[in-house]
């Protein structure tokens, strides 16, 4: 069983008041066969999480539990889990064969369930043919399946991956995020995931944690995320573009941006200072008034299947997204928004939690 309990684990570097904390309390359950992803940006603390998992971080405080054991203590080996890192991390002298059967060689397995393992997981990761190479021989998506294809033949209770895939470029990290997704639908191994890209962390998981500075901010299913993000930093971390933030100051149905007044399509929460979310694609515009809210064009963007259109709106930036075959706007021209009710959202700006 490979469930995943952390309780209240807490990392500081340093002792006294020199100590730095870089995770403050992190507190969340995995699900046995669960694959989730630890998003973030760089700094934030999701790879020393995941390297405390693994036990090649030592934990400050609180506990973590894999398949029903507090594994504070205990070294990598006797964790059951397998690591996949950013670098490959391959022996050169050795064979594609070699190197994904090095680990059962040294725990002694024997050689006939060794040669069933690697090329079971040579078969699913269709390396079949190049069990014969050697690193250098291959392509980095090739080198990045042997990493996979180590960590397969030990047969783990848990996955680790360690940013696996941003040494690929664009074209082989859509490949390779294919592969697996569809490793895990056929392993069912509970996998943690760990990565600075929000498309790797859309895509692949079934549940997201989004960290900042060594907190989690939210943990949800990507669409839960984008969806509702619980705070202004998840709502501008997670969707490409961003959503756009509106600081103001409501007033019922009225908001106020610098010094322009919109019309709310329905009342805020409650007055006063909000910040106002909206997704680049929740807009519509049209060229009259009409009520709506007026967008000065600055800069159009052409990204083939949608153009994206930025400017000002009262004193704040706002991007919106339109399909790239209609009629775009001019630079210095100005459009009218309108927004639905259900795609407004409504955060504190003291503290930047969502409001509704």
């Amino acid at each position: 069983m490979g469930a995943i309990s952390l309780r209240k684990v807490e990392k500081t570097y340093g002792h006294g008041p020199k100590g730095v904390k870089v995770i403050h309390g992190v507190d969340v359950e995995i699900a046995d066969g669960e694959f989730i992803v630890i998003v973030g940006p760089s700094g934030c603390g999701k790879s020393t999480l995941l390297r405390m998992v693994a036990g090649l971080e030592e934990i400050t405080g609180g506990e973590i539990d894999i398949g029903g054991r507090v594994v504070n203590r205990l070294e990598p080996a006797e964790r059951d889990i397998a690591m996949v890192f950013q670098n490959y991390a391959l022996y050169p002298h050795m064979t594609v064969y070699d190197n994904m059967a090095y680990g059962l060689k040294i725990a002694k397995v024997p050689k006939a369930e060794i040669d069933v393992r690697v090329n079971k997981a040579a078969k699913i990761l269709e390396l079949t043919a190049l069990l014969d190479r050697k690193p250098r021989q291959l392509s980095g998506g090739q080198r990045q399946r042997v990493a996979m294809g180590r960590a397969i033949v030990r047969q783990p209770a848990v996955f680790l991956f360690d940013e696996p895939l941003s040494n690929l470029d664009a074209k082989l990290r859509a490949q390779t995020r294919l592969e697996i997704q569809k490793l895990h639908a056929e392993l069912g191994v509970t996998s943690l995931f760990v990565t600075h890209d929000q498309v790797e962390a859309m895509t692949l998981a079934q549940r997201m944690i989004v960290m900042n500075a060594g907190r989690i901010e939210q943990i949800g299913t990507p669409e839960q995320v984008y969806l509702k993000p619980a705070t202004t930093f998840v709502a501008s971390f997670i969707g490409s573009p961003p959503m756009n933030l509106l600081p103001g100051r409501a007033d019922g149905s009225r908001f106020t941006v610098g010094d322009q007044v919109l019309a709310l399509p329905a009342a805020a929460p409650r007055a006063g200072d909000l910040l106002l979310g909206l997704r680049p694609e929740h807009v519509d515009f049209g060229g009259s008034n009409g009520g709506g809210w007026p967008l000065k064009v600055e800069v159009l963007e052409m990204l083939g299947a949608e153009r994206l259109l930025h400017g000002r709106l009262g004193d704040a930036a706002f991007t919106m997204r339109i399909d790239g075959t209609l009629t775009p706007p001019h630079a210095g021209e100005t459009v009218y928004l309108h927004v639905q009710p259900a795609q407004l959202h409504w955060f504190d700006a003291a503290s930047g939690q969502r409001v509704a």
